[in-house]
């Protein structure tokens, strides 16, 4: 049986002694990115200043390492990193841990995200880098970075995150691990949802169906200064040109978590507006 579709439903006959036969539904999630992820891993290591440091890397797709004792610790926390990126996807080299045999993996010239424990770390520092961010889970600080990443985010976006993190750590109420995977993610969507929502506005499709992302005004459409230089910078990289790549093949929008929220600051600007 072939695998639904996102959002799809499927039916299964289950045959039950005693019971005869059964018909089970099941339905595949329109998103899985929390599926798997654990936030909390990452927010008991890192101050919410510093993953921002680290989003804002991840984000114009740098090269990334992380320093742990723990393979659990390397795993979980590389994975929380690039679910923070929903609704982009990472695309590049992407190791949670690297065998000590291929260390040399972090002299790779193009992005990845890598993870390798800490007993390898002087092999590491030994290497000819540049331009890497250097992550010690252990100590929760940075062991090298660039130097620019406190001033990638746009400073009202970056505030509004941060806020939203420290809230978390003083909130006494959230406590489940989906609790806090729903508090976190939720903030780093909506600063998708505010620098590059608008892109379905866009998109300019021919007779035949196929779509043509209208990049210059898709910029120029950004309102706020320290928006549209980031905005400039980031479609640049490989994970917005892959997601537009996506969204020309279908008129039909995707109906995901990000697409809903989108849609709801859209109603809620024009809400605004009317009762300006």
């Amino acid at each position: 049986m072939p695998l639904p579709g996102s959002g799809k439903t499927v039916t299964i006959k289950s045959f039950i002694p005693d019971s005869g036969t059964e018909l089970i539904e099941l339905t595949r999630p329109l998103d899985s990115w929390l599926e798997h992820v654990e936030f909390r891993a990452l927010l008991q290591r890192l101050s919410p200043e510093n993953i921002l440091w680290l989003f804002a890397s991840a984000v114009l797709e740098r090269r990334i390492i992380f320093v742990a004792e723990e393979l659990s610790v390397l795993s979980q926390c590389i994975h929380a990193v690039a679910a923070l990126l929903y609704p982009f996807s990472w695309a590049h080299t992407y190791i949670p841990v690297v065998p000590e045999c291929l260390i040399d993996t972090v002299c790779c010239p193009t992005p990845f995200m890598v993870g390798v424990q800490k007993r390898c770390l002087e092999q590491v520092l030994d290497q000819p880098m540049e331009e890497v961010l250097l992550v010690d889970l252990c100590e929760g600080t940075f062991l090298r970075s660039v130097g620019d990443e406190g001033n990638i985010l746009p400073a009202k976006l970056h505030t509004e995150m941060l806020t939203s993190l420290k809230t978390h750590n003083s909130n006494n109420n959230i406590q489940t691990s989906e609790q806090v995977n729903t508090h976190v993610s939720e903030a780093f969507i909506q600063f998708f949802v505010k620098t590059v929502g608008h892109y379905t506005s866009h998109l300019k499709w021919n007779k035949s169906g196929q779509g043509s992302f209208q990049e210059k005004a898709f910029c120029k459409d950004v309102t706020s200064k320290s928006c549209r230089k980031f905005v400039k910078r980031f479609v640049r990289t490989q994970m917005f040109s892959l997601f537009i790549q996506e969204a020309e093949r279908s008129r039909i929008t995707q109906e995901g978590y990000f697409q809903r929220k989108v849609t709801e600051y859209q109603e809620q600007k024009k809400k605004q507006r009317r009762n300006s």
